[in-house]
């Protein structure tokens, strides 16, 4: 999945939506310490050199939500000095706010830069609606070792609505059923079998539906946090989430698998 032809898209349901801890601890330390992912799903491309509208079709991740991850190498404007070249052929990065840690077990792990896109030249630009977060590494064991944290930035862009950068605001593409009328799965040879109107058990038996249904809503309403359990055992990837009827699901920090 090295290029943009290599592209997937998220099943219907599904979002990726990484916290901060996930895109800096999980993301952004393997791609800096050069260790695989189970999913290849961020693209690296120089953010820098492309204007914002060009970027989504760069992004490994084919969806209609308004967001894109990127990996990128910063451009230092005087070879190893601090400031960075932000600047595309139309226009600029402006940053916007102070950096903002990104805390992960009460310590800093990564530091998070707001920027908006301004056409033209700086300073007398036009603010647009293209909105990027920026994140860096922060690991003292990384940097005991030796090893360069700012080869990498993880970039993530989106189109804000209304005025002013909007941290916290989500995006969510709604359902078009005709992109997925083709997708159909073969049964598997445990579900050919199971009689209609019937659920197996586990004995060999079978529930009625409505039984099994009862079931279901009684163990839900009582164990409804042995779903965070389930993520946890599943080895789900960090930031994939699975909607259920419009609401996401979130596992508790403490139980994150990094």
């Amino acid at each position: 999945m090295g290029s943009s032809d290599s592209a997937t898209s998220l099943a219907p349901g599904f979002r990726f939506h990484p916290t901060d801890e996930e895109l800096v601890r999980y993301y952004l330390k393997r791609k800096v310490t050069n260790k695989p992912f189970r999913l290849d799903a961020i693209s690296v491309t120089d953010v820098y050199k492309s204007e914002p509208w060009d970027l989504p079709v760069k992004s490994k991740l084919k969806s209609r939500d308004l967001e894109w991850y990127f990996f990128s190498m910063l451009d230092k404007k005087y070879g190893n000095g601090a400031k960075t070249n932000r600047a595309t052929e139309k226009g600029y990065w402006k940053t916007t706010g102070k950096d903002r840690p990104v805390h992960w077990n009460s310590r800093v792990v990564g530091m998070k830069k707001t920027l908006v896109y301004h056409q033209g030249r700086a300073p007398h630009g036009e603010r647009s609606n293209w909105v990027m977060h920026e994140y860096r590494l922060v690991d003292e064991e990384l940097e005991k070792a030796g090893i360069a944290q700012d080869a990498f930035v993880l970039c993530r862009i989106f189109q804000k609505s209304g005025t002013g950068p909007k941290n916290g605001e989500q995006y969510g593409a709604p359902f078009i059923e005709e992109e997925w009328e083709d997708d159909e799965m073969p049964l598997l040879p445990s579900e050919e079998m199971v009689p209609t109107g019937e659920a197996p058990v586990g004995d060999g038996s079978y529930l009625e539906l409505n039984e099994l249904d009862q079931l279901l809503n009684a163990v839900a309403n009582e164990y409804l946090g042995s779903i965070c359990l389930l993520h946890q055992a599943c080895n789900i990837l960090p930031g994939v989430y699975m909607f259920s009827d419009g609401f996401p699901y979130s596992p508790p920090k403490e139980l994150a698998v990094y």
